[in-house]
């Protein structure tokens, strides 16, 4: 159900936004908040969160930085193998095990 729902935020990054105009109110974007979620979260608090989102996004509200907030990895997961790194996500811990999405990376390109 989650690749479905990727599926279809990408394909509305794609090629949906061009009649939005940019009218997210939020950095980060809308969409890219619900990507955040679906990928780090369980489908339901995902729905959750990213329904909330959508809905602050309008003139009622004032908008600005409203990062995703996930959980924090544990050490087993941060070092079950010793392969290279990909760093997908910068997180930042904050209180009770929980941690805010700050940037999503492109692609790192060798100069």
């Amino acid at each position: 159900m989650k690749k479905i729902v990727l599926y279809l935020i990408d394909f509305y990054r794609r090629y949906l936004t061009i009649l939005s105009f940019g009218s997210c109110r939020y950095h980060p974007t809308c969409s890219s908040y619900a990507k955040t979620q679906f990928e780090n979260n369980n489908f339901f608090k995902a729905i959750y969160y990213s329904t909330i989102r959508i809905l602050k996004c309008n003139p009622l509200f004032k908008g600005g930085f409203d990062y995703p907030t996930t959980n924090c990895p544990t050490k087993k997961e941060l070092n079950q193998d010793f392969k290279q790194i990909k760093i997908k996500y910068w997180r930042i811990p904050t209180h009770n095990n929980k941690c805010l999405v700050v940037l999503h990376n492109k692609k790192w390109e060798k100069e």
